[in-house]
């Protein structure tokens, strides 16, 4: 799970690439954007990064969702319902860097969530 935590900025413009969008490639490079950033890549963060066309957005963003195995967000979930889902929370925690997001894994982290 999670190899494209792995992947540099060139690893993630090429699977941009794979996914037949090499018009955006330069947009994720020149952003910066490495497997870790790619989880806070949705349609609303693309435009910030170049991407304005809406079927463009919308099928990025699905290849996104898609790599990192969530669920597309409910716009109208209501507060009082139970967190997110796990795997999206711990995608969260595994986009920081340094030692301990580094040696966090999934079991880890749910038996944190747990206590």
């Amino acid at each position: 799970m999670a190899d494209f935590l792995h992947w540099n900025c060139e690893a993630v413009s090429e699977w941009i690439e794979s996914l037949g969008f090499p018009q955006y490639k330069e947009c994720f490079t020149d952003n910066f954007i490495d497997g870790r950033k790619l989880i806070f890549i949705d349609c609303s963060t693309l435009p910030r990064i170049g991407i304005t066309d809406f079927e463009d957005m919308k099928a990025v963003s699905r290849h996104i969702r898609e790599l990192l195995e969530i669920e597309e967000p409910q716009w109208d979930r209501s507060i009082a319902l139970p967190r997110r889902d796990m795997k999206g929370l711990f995608l969260e925690r595994k986009s920081q860097t340094g030692r301990k997001a580094d040696k966090l894994t999934y079991d880890l982290f749910i038996k944190e969530m747990e206590t």
